[in-house]
């Protein structure tokens, strides 16, 4: 028997893909939702797809015709996105909405928007629970179009139930911008040496897509207005991390660690390189979904690395994931600066 209709938007996606399916699984009846209309070939015959630019004046409404019991949305931003979902409130049982860590800050208002200042790091709880303070709604950065993405959903909670699930460093197959890269791509370039900064001790705490799948289907089958943490059951310092990626390919790096930041050079910072831990309290999830997390980040692993190293196969990697060099430039990988560190470094040992 059919647990309903679910709506995905945003269904190609890194995260649309594995919900996609979860839900299926689950017994929903699923249309995929994407700028293209395409599939995945994991997918049941059954699930239906189509075109759809929810930026369109009318199109999300028209699409959804008589309506559907909940609606996944994986793509929305900002208080006009908030303002289209509860607009057609009576065509949308519930909704569950990808939200994201970024909206927290400090008890001193610092946040991910603070980091590049002066003393800009934030301070987080470890962990971070859902009542920590969030950063001001706005439209200047991704964490302030997020909560004011949250506010004006929650805001119509009576009249359309959304659960927001609040991701911290996504990975998985798929990702336009996988943090794995930047360990991945050093050892197939045959780098025998790595340096880290902050002494190697960063954590950013990632989520797997197909925890993040679970959670949405979990939610989808229990409706309310809430706010949930999205992690793994583990968050590893970006040295295990690295020591993780040599375990799958069956490397050994030595890990040379840098005690504080990365200098000008960028040499020690990573995509997961902070000051201070950022580790989200997934006690919420638990409790009001019954989550439980059905990979962990070592497990999930192996498939990761497999598809980043087929995606740089025969390309360079700013045209395999341009959205890595536009989040962090080329001192990702300036090896010529981190020979001359390297250099200097053997010179004072």
């Amino acid at each position: 028997m059919s647990k309903g209709n679910a709506w995905v938007l945003g269904a190609t996606g890194q995260i649309g893909r594995v919900a996609v399916q979860a839900l299926v699984e689950d017994g929903w009846e699923v249309t995929a939702a994407s700028r293209g209309g395409g599939r995945d070939a994991r997918w049941d015959g059954a699930v239906r797809t189509t075109a759809l630019d929810r930026d369109e004046d009318g199109a999300l409404e028209a699409a959804l015709g008589d309506g559907c019991d909940v609606l996944v949305d994986m793509v929305a931003y900002g208080a006009d996105h908030a303002r289209q979902l509860t607009g057609l409130a009576d065509l949308i049982g519930s909704a569950v909405v990808v939200s994201s860590g970024a909206v927290y800050e400090d008890d001193q208002g610092r946040s991910f928007d603070t980091q590049g200042e002066p003393d800009g790091a934030p301070r987080y709880p470890v962990p971070v629970p859902e009542t920590q303070r969030t950063v001001p709604a706005g439209d200047a950065t991704y964490g302030t179009r997020k909560i004011q993405l949250e506010q004006g959903l929650l805001a119509a909670g009576d009249a359309l139930p959304v659960t927001l699930l609040r991701a911290g460093a996504i990975h998985g197959a798929y990702c336009r911008s996988p943090r794995e890269l930047y360990f991945v791509k050093r050892l197939l370039d045959g780098r025998g040496r790595r340096v880290l900064s902050y002494g190697g001790t960063s954590r950013f705490h990632p989520v797997h897509v197909s925890n993040l799948a679970e959670l949405i289907r979990l939610a989808a089958g229990r409706p309310g207005s809430r706010v949930l943490n999205a992690g793994d059951p583990q968050a590893p310092t970006v040295a295990e991390i690295g020591e993780a990626v040599d375990a799958v390919l069956g490397r050994r790096t030595e890990t040379l660690l840098m005690p504080g930041a990365p200098g000008d050079d960028g040499v020690g910072s990573t995509p997961w390189s902070a000051a201070h831990p950022i580790v989200y309290d997934m006690t919420a999830a638990e409790r009001e979904l019954g989550y439980r997390p059905v990979t962990g980040y070592v497990e999930s692993l192996p498939e990761t690395v497999e598809w980043i190293g087929a995606q740089l196969e025969g390309r360079d990697w700013t045209e395999a994931f341009p959205l890595m060099l536009r989040a962090y430039g080329k001192k990702l990988f300036d090896y010529a600066a981190e020979d001359v560190w390297l250099e200097t470094y053997d010179r004072k040992a």
